[in-house]
C-alpha cells in the first residue's frame, strides 16, 4: 500500500498566485508542497507587474517632470498619454499615492472584485512581500506615483506599475533619444518597426556563424550570459551609435544576472541600456519564477514541477487528499488545507467542452455565460472583453468557493489567482497584481493569520 505524504498546505498551481501563496505559508513555518504541470502564464506573458492599468478617471497624478519630450496629444499604441499624468522618479513603499488612491476608488466602484476582498492594506503587504524577493541589483521599481509607460515589442506604450531595473531607462524616452537593436533571424522582435513607432532609429545586427545555431528568445538569453557574445554585440552597437544616449534591446539580457549583462553592455557601448518586452516566452517572467523556486526550495518547500493533480478525494465539505500523476508513477498527498491556483484556460484551471466551462479538480461551479453562443462577441476585436474571459470561481470574502446561494462548498480549500470570478484582468491590466494579492491573502486565510 502506497504511503500518503501529509503536509500542512498543498498548493495546486505554479503560477504567480501559487508561488506567492507558497512563500507566505513558508514564512509562517508551514510544511508546504506546491504542485504544477507547468510554470503557468508567468513565463509566457509576465515582464512587469501590472497592478491596475486603468486607474479611475477621477485620479490626479503629479505633473509630468522628465518625460517632456513625449507628445501628450497623440494616442500611442495601447494607452493614451494624458497631459500631466505621469511622473519620472522612484518613490518608496509598495504603492505610490496615485496607485493607492486609484485602488481605493476602484474597490469602491467594484465591490466584488478580488482586490476588494483583499483590502488595500493587505495588497500593500502582498506587493511588499513580492518586492522583498528582489533586492538590488535586480530589483523591481516604481516610476512615479502611479503607472509608468514602457515600450513594447509592438512599438506601443503600455501602462504598468512595477518594472525590473533592466527596463527603467525605457520609461522616459524622447524623440530620437534611443537606438533600438534587433537581431537578424530573430523573428519575435523587429527593431525597425519598433523604432519607427517610437520616433527613434533602429538597426538589425547579423550574428556570426559561431552564435547562429538557434535564434530563439531563450537561446539568445543564454548567449547574452557569455562574455564573448556581449563583447561582440556591444562593439557592433557602439559603431552604430549616432548621438543616442540609450539603447533598447529585446528583453533577453540573460536568464540570470541580467543586471550584470546590462552593466557590462553599457560599459562597452557608452550608453544606457534597457530591455523591451517581446512575444512569449518571457525571459523576465522566467527570472521571477527562478527566484521564487530558489527561495522556496531553500526554505524546505517541496516543489513538484511537471506533475498534474488527477483527482481530489472529497468527504462532505472537506478535501482529504489529491492524487498526482507523473506517468508511470502515481502518488497521493494529503493536507490540512489546500489552495487552488491553477489559472484559467491557459493553465488548465478551467476546461471547456461543447456546452460549458468547468473546473476539473474539485468540480467547483464556474460563473459563465448561460450559453456557448454567448461566450464571444460578434466582433473578435470588440472594444469590450469577450464574456468567456469573465468565467471564474465565486468565493466568499475569505476566498473559499461558494455556490449561487453563498454557501461555502469546501471548508478547507481556498482559491487564488486568475481563476477567480469578478475581474477582467486583461482589460484592467491587473493580472500580476491580482495573482500576488490573492495568493498572499488566500494563504493568510488558510493559515488563520489574518490578525497576525
Amino acid at each position: 500500500m502506497t504511503k500518503i505524504m501529509h503536509y500542512d498546505l498543498i498548493i495546486i498551481g505554479m503560477g504567480l498566485s501559487g508561488l506567492m501563496a507558497a512563500k507566505t505559508a513558508a514564512e509562517a513555518g508551514q510544511k508546504v508542497i506546491i504542485i504544477g504541470k507547468g510554470m503557468g502564464s508567468l513565463c509566457l506573458f509576465s515582464n512587469t507587474i501590472d497592478v491596475l492599468g486603468k486607474l479611475p478617471l477621477t485620479m490626479k497624478m503629479e505633473p509630468l517632470r522628465e518625460a517632456s519630450g513625449v507628445d501628450t496629444k497623440v494616442r500611442r499604441g495601447e494607452h493614451p498619454v494624458p497631459e500631466g499624468q505621469f511622473t519620472h522618479g522612484q518613490v518608496s513603499g509598495p504603492l505610490g499615492t496615485g496607485m493607492s488612491d486609484g485602488l481605493s476608488q476602484w474597490m469602491k466602484d467594484h465591490p466584488k472584485h478580488p482586490y476588494s476582498k483583499v483590502g488595500l492594506d493587505r495588497i500593500k503587504e502582498a506587493l511588499s512581500s513580492f518586492t522583498s524577493l528582489f533586492p538590488p541589483p535586480y530589483s523591481f521599481q516604481t516610476v512615479g506615483n502611479g503607472n509608468c509607460l514602457i515600450p513594447t515589442g509592438a512599438g506601443t506604450l503600455r501602462p504598468t506599475y512595477f518594472i525590473p531595473i533592466t527596463m527603467v531607462a525605457g520609461t522616459s524616452l524622447k524623440k530620437e533619444d534611443a537606438l533600438i537593436v534587433g537581431f537578424k533571424g530573430f523573428k519575435d522582435f523587429y527593431a525597425d518597426y519598433v523604432a519607427d513607432q517610437m520616433d527613434c532609429r533602429g538597426i538589425t545586427l547579423s550574428l556570426s556563424e559561431a552564435f547562429r545555431q538557434e535564434i530563439t528568445t531563450t537561446a539568445l538569453a543564454r548567449l547574452m550570459e557569455r562574455e564573448s557574445f556581449r563583447e561582440t554585440i556591444g562593439r557592433a552597437i557602439k559603431e552604430k551609435i549616432h548621438g543616442e544616449t540609450r539603447v533598447g534591446l529585446p528583453a533577453l539580457l540573460g536568464v540570470r544576472e541580467s543586471w550584470k549583462v546590462k552593466k557590462e553592455l553599457e560599459e562597452i557601448i557608452g550608453s544606457e541600456v534597457f530591455e523591451i518586452p517581446t512575444l512569449p516566452p518571457s525571459i523576465p517572467g522566467l527570472r521571477i519564477f527562478n527566484r521564487y523556486k530558489e527561495w522556496l526550495i531553500q526554505r524546505g518547500v517541496t516543489f513538484l514541477l511537471g506533475c498534474s493533480v488527477s483527482r481530489a478525494t472529497l468527504k462532505g465539505k472537506k478535501c482529504e487528499g489529491v492524487d498526482v500523476s507523473t506517468p508511470p508513477i502515481f502518488n497521493s498527498y494529503s493536507a490540512d488545507r489546500y489552495i487552488l491556483a491553477t489559472g484559467r484556460f491557459i493553465g488548465g484551471g478551467l476546461v471547456a467542452d461543447e456546452e460549458k466551462i468547468f473546473e476539473p479538480i474539485f468540480n467547483l461551479p464556474v460563473t459563465q455565460p448561460k450559453s456557448r453562443e454567448d461566450w464571444f462577441r460578434k466582433s473578435f476585436f470588440d472594444d469590450l472583453s469577450h464574456p468567456v474571459h469573465q468565467a471564474g470561481i465565486l468565493t466568499d470574502s475569505s476566498f473559499r468557493a461558494i455556490d449561487e446561494k453563498g454557501e461555502v462548498l469546501l471548508e478547507n480549500v481556498w482559491v487564488a489567482g486568475s481563476i477567480l470570478a469578478d475581474h477582467h484582468s486583461v482589460d484592467e491590466k491587473s493580472r500580476e497584481g491580482i495573482e500576488i494579492a490573492t495568493g498572499y491573502m488566500a494563504a493568510k486565510q488558510a493559515l488563520g493569520k489574518i490578525g497576525a
